[in-house]
């Protein structure tokens, strides 16, 4: 009869801790398999975006009307888009006013698209550590759940004066169950951080790269107007 106890008879015959804990690292899994799928599509997302606007970027448009264009949609800009909206709009701000400077105007914008870098990369790290922190305690948390079960289950088979394995047996199983989904709960969390988190490492190199090459050529125009 044992024998055939699926998991859900563990769980209804574990203890009311033990029960906690399992019911703690189900919602864990849960939110965290949400935050994967919602991080992985944020990701790709902003992958596909950012190469679309360096293909546009690169095709030849003058600056001006590529900003014009940008600006029409401001409040939906993401990744490249936000900073190079950001840096042309400092640009062409600090160019008007104090154009016969153009360290200064430079020093301006380069601030201006390293403010929006930041703000782009904190987005994307949304809910990140949260991964972490699954990865990291689900185990340990499991593990004290077992312990837990063990426990009161020895307790339980010290009361009797004879014990057999097939006393104890359904106990320590139950309490096993706990070790079993801390694993559940910490592998994937584990496994999709390390991926989500190089995935974000490359979109942030992919926008410094960016940054760097749009402040080359702001600084080329910066200085040429300077010496007409």
């Amino acid at each position: 009869m044992n024998s055939e106890l699926t998991i859900l008879d563990l769980f209804l015959q574990a203890s009311l801790l033990v029960k906690l804990v399992m019911l703690i690292l189900l919602g864990m899994s849960i939110a965290s398999w949400a935050m994967i799928i919602k991080r992985s599509q944020v990701l790709n997302s902003a992958e596909r975006n950012a190469a679309q606007f360096e293909d546009r970027f690169w095709s030849g448009i003058d600056l001006s009307q590529l900003y014009q264009e940008v600006q029409q949609r401001k409040d939906e800009l993401t990744g490249s888009e936000r900073i190079f909206y950001s840096g042309f709009k400092e640009f062409a701000r600090l160019h008007h006013s104090n154009g016969r400077v153009p360290e200064a105007v430079m020093e301006g914008t380069g601030r201006a698209m390293r403010v929006s870098l930041s703000k782009e990369v904190d987005e994307l790290e949304t809910n990140l550590p949260f991964l972490a922190t699954v990865g990291s305690i689900s185990p340990y948390i499991g593990l004290f759940g077992t312990v837990w079960g063990i426990m009161t289950a020895f307790i339980a088979l010290g009361a009797v004066k004879q014990a057999t394995l097939a006393m104890v047996a359904p106990g320590i199983a139950e309490a096993l169950v706990a070790t079993a989904m801390g694993l559940f709960a910490a592998i994937p969390a584990v496994m999709f951080y390390n991926r989500l988190t190089n995935k974000v490492t490359k979109l942030e190199h992919t926008y410094v790269t960016f940054m760097e090459e749009f402040s080359s050529i702001l600084h080329r125009q910066a200085f040429a107007a300077n010496q007409e």
